[in-house]
């Protein structure tokens, strides 16, 4: 079945919450107390909960979960060659982006053996039985993380030499059979003075890439906590133009703020609207997600329109997103009835 086949179709955005088990496991690998063996059992387990979870709640278009990734996109630097890391500017005091550390780039960047997210895919294919969506981090937002000054003089070039190596995987998950395909940039709505920019980067990063292609914009959600202004207008209508079949925005935390926008700038895409609030521990009910879609409904037609989280679940307690995804379900089946 394709998502195409079901009217408003349910899906997560990429990241699961992590079981408890896999949270005390990384800390004895990180201090090299499992081998190789062990580690790839990890990971394939946590993988395989995140699959149950989502299938056992009904959502439509499944993720892997990115159980095997660091932090949403600390883990990709190691794959990286010539970075070296940098201390955080802050340990110490309340969690916020700044105790994130810094990689400053030696030589120019280069992903010889890939990004990994190929070998994700492949193993995720052989437990999936619902249609899945690959999940990749964007180049601007891959380049938050990396310093210039030296090689490269400022973001934006970081941020082209980070699409070459994407494009690259792209190409070859779509080779591999990957139908759909999302880029994460939360980034571009934390800058909001550059929107041609990002059209133009974005589709140097998917040209070429034979698969329906999303995007996921938001606001960040490090530690559950917004990293800019909230606000998509500054990207409209110029976000439009980037190559891409599917936008998926973050609408609950903000009580469908912005959600005009869809009927304001006319366009054929899709919008994947996010009516869970991953950034609440208020578990909505089903009536609470039916009452937002019906209102999403008076901007943007039922054919068009998919229904997912506000974003990833990676900083969620997993009995809290198991109770999410089955409220996103139902709410989204008491709609499909009305509108049979």
């Amino acid at each position: 079945m394709k998502d195409t086949d079901i009217l408003i179709p349910t899906s997560t955005i990429g990241s699961y919450a992590p079981p408890s088990w896999l949270c005390v496991t990384l800390e004895a690998i990180g201090r090299g107390e499992l081998g190789e063996t062990d580690i790839n059992e990890t990971f394939n387990d946590a993988v395989r909960i995140a699959i149950a979870d989502q299938e056992r709640a009904g959502v439509d278009i499944i993720t892997e979960g990115e159980m095997r990734r660091q932090d949403f996109v600390l883990g990709f630097y190691e794959r990286l060659t010539g970075l070296a890391q940098q201390p955080a500017p802050r340990t110490q005091g309340p969690d916020g982006h700044d105790q994130r550390g810094k990689w400053l780039p030696t030589v120019p960047l280069a992903a010889p053996d890939g990004l990994g997210i190929v070998a994700e895919f492949e193993f995720a294919k052989t437990e999936a039985t619902k249609p899945l969506k690959v999940t990749c981090p964007g180049p601007f937002t891959l380049s938050g993380r990396i310093q210039t000054g030296g090689i490269y003089k400022e973001r934006l070039e970081v941020a082209y030499a980070c699409a070459d190596i994407i494009n690259a995987e792209l190409r070859q998950l779509a080779a591999a059979g990957a139908e759909f395909i999302q880029l994460d940039e939360p980034s571009y709505a934390v800058y909001p003075d550059r929107p041609q920019e990002f059209v133009e980067l974005f589709n140097r990063t998917v040209e070429g890439v034979a698969a329906k292609i999303g995007v996921h914009i938001c606001f960040g959600n490090y530690r559950g906590r917004a990293v800019g202004k909230r606000s998509y207008r500054p990207l409209f209508p110029h976000i439009l133009d980037a190559n891409f079949d599917q936008l998926a925005l973050e609408f609950a935390n903000r009580e469908l703020a912005e959600i005009e926008l869809w009927s304001e700038f006319p366009n054929d895409k899709e919008l994947a609207a996010g009516l869970i609030d991953v950034k609440n521990y208020y578990v909505e009910t089903p009536e609470d997600v039916a009452a937002l879609l019906r209102r999403t409904l008076k901007h943007v037609q039922p054919e068009k329109l998919s229904i997912t989280p506000d974003c990833g679940f990676s900083q969620t307690a997993r009995w809290a997103a198991v109770a999410k995804l089955k409220a996103m379900v139902a709410g989204t089946e008491i709609v499909r009835k009305e509108l049979m």
